[in-house]
């Protein structure tokens, strides 16, 4: 009869196995893309309410002054599949991509 302990040790060697497959194989696709990575902050944590989930508020170097800051939903997802949310002050990377149909060539 198979070590009970060592089926379970074994199935989350092979889920580690298949979310790094998947990981290389979006990985794959996202470098096709055009993209760019632009640093930010958050400034902020805006905290949840009746009508909205907690808010991060990132300011974004590289943006025109009134178009720097942009809210997004305070909720990410560590290695683990654990929701996480991001500090005030913390460094972030904003990543801006898009399909090579939803572009044009720059002179």
């Amino acid at each position: 009869m198979p070590d009970p302990k060592k089926t379970k040790e074994r199935n989350q060697a092979e889920e580690v196995i298949e979310m790094v497959e998947t990981k290389d194989t979006k990985d794959a696709k996202d470098q096709q893309k055009p993209a760019v990575t632009l640093p930010g902050t958050v400034e902020k944590v805006i905290p949840a309410n009746t009508i909205a989930p907690e808010k991060a508020q990132i300011a974004v170097e590289g943006a025109d002054h009134l178009y720097r800051e942009i809210r997004v939903d305070n909720t990410l997802e560590d290695e683990n599949g654990k929701k996480v949310g991001l500090k005030q002050g913390a460094h972030v990377d904003v990543k801006i991509e898009a399909d090579k149909e939803a572009t044009v060539p720059k002179k």
